[in-house]
């Protein structure tokens, strides 16, 4: 019955004129994606399909036509990696094994000579597949955050560039695969259905619906084209700006980096939610999706008139991350700028939670090592195997806290 229901919206959204519809708004789209009927949006199931066919429709309704394969959509077939150290063989035979992903991907003609890729990923976990960090009964990872929340914004950007900075054309797409291995980028960078040599930049969306009281928001990439720091400092009014240099990183723009393409990327934080079935439509902050969403348009505004943008290449950030044995069993705060390393979550029945650590606290010291930043905390806790104990200490409210972990 469930899947009745959405299909009938499908078409009736299909069937609608774009002059004649009420404006589709970034909390409707993330409603829709985020639904339970969606079953968590899992690439190649069925929730993954009727998600693909939205967001087809979205562009279909805002005049974006299709550069797909197959009209909006670019299919790939894959076996699922064995061990993370593998190449995903995309092609292979239909079997028990194989699943089909569906990019979902709109083109918006300016005529122009260059094109700007604006993208997010919108498949999930599923009911909890790997990468799930739920502990407990089976349950609908529904992604509202991540990565609806990107989708809509995206959709929002499309309807803003309708007409508008015509000196590039605009590439929208919707990535699956992504929580599998950025496997829908990676497959549309290697078989593309636009001239790669012809894209500007690439602009990519994943987690921005979780904009804090202190409006802090990630981008990153910023190192990859020279002129991209400056631009984003120029039309900052609105957030406490992280900038972070590298291309690389785990989400869908490392794909377009590879390709020697300048990228951004924007985030705006990690939560107790993240992976887990609770990432729900009602925590979301919409009107900071607004403002972020109006942020990236104007960025694109600025850069019209620019050209092609150079590409240059960044320090690999992630190459110089510690391998660790054990860990604390905390969310950090990747946005946290201060001195230490702030907790954003605490995990059940881990070290943390049992030494009474909590939400907010600011871990300054981990065994005999102070803690300056995350890079530090990573040194530090590298330095320890399952069985250890040590001594950590927080900031909690301005007082210093003692306790005891236990690996």
């Amino acid at each position: 019955m469930k899947y009745i229901v959405i299909l009938l919206f499908l078409g009736i959204l299909s069937s609608c004129k774009t002059e004649k519809s009420k404006p589709v708004s970034i909390q409707d789209d993330v409603v829709f994606l985020s639904a339970d009927s969606l079953e968590g949006r899992q690439t190649g199931t069925e929730g993954e399909i009727l998600a693909a066919k939205y967001i087809s429709n979205r562009f279909e309704n805002l005049g974006i036509d299709g550069k797909g394969t197959d009209g909006y959509f670019q299919e790939f077939s894959f076996k699922p990696k064995t061990n993370p150290h593998q190449q995903v063989n995309y092609t292979v035979k239909d079997g028990d094994s194989t699943i089909t992903g569906t990019n979902v991907i709109g083109f918006l003609n300016n005529n122009a000579e260059n094109t700007i890729v604006i993208g997010a990923h919108y498949d999930h976990l599923g009911y909890g597949a790997e990468g799930s960090l739920h502990r407990g009964e089976k349950a609908i990872h529904n992604g509202a955050d991540d990565n609806a929340s990107g989708i809509a914004v995206m959709l929002n950007l499309a309807e803003k560039l309708k007409g508008k900075n015509t000196n590039n054309n605009y590439l929208f797409m919707a990535f699956s695969g992504e929580e599998m291995g950025l496997l829908g980028s990676n497959y549309f960078v290697k078989n593309p259905t636009i001239d790669t040599k012809k894209v500007n930049y690439m602009i990519n969306m994943d987690m921005v619906g979780r904009l804090k009281a202190d409006s802090t928001l990630a981008v990153y990439g910023v190192g990859t084209s020279p002129i991209l720091k400056q631009t984003l400092k120029a039309h900052n009014e609105s957030f406490k700006l992280i900038q972070k240099e590298s291309g690389i990183g785990p989400s869908d723009h490392t794909s377009f980096y590879n390709a020697d393409i300048p990228v951004l990327h924007f985030f705006t934080g990690q939560h107790e939610d993240y992976h887990k079935p609770t990432d729900d439509f009602d925590k979301l902050n919409y009107k900071g999706m607004q403002t972020i969403s109006n942020y990236i348009f104007e960025v694109i505004s600025d850069l019209d008139d620019n050209g092609k943008l150079p590409f240059r290449k960044t320090k690999n950030e992630s190459e110089e991350t510690p391998r660790f044995k054990v860990g604390l069993g905390v969310i950090p705060d990747y946005l946290y700028d201060g001195k230490g390393m702030r907790i954003d979550g605490i995990s059940e029945d881990k070290p943390a939670q049992k030494a009474g650590l909590q939400k907010g606290d600011i871990v300054v010291k981990l065994g005999d090592s102070a803690v300056v930043d995350m890079m530090s905390y990573m040194k530090a806790l590298a330095t320890f195997k399952k069985g250890d104990t040590t001594k950590v200490v927080v900031d909690r409210e301005g007082e210093q806290v003692e306790a005891k972990i236990e690996f």
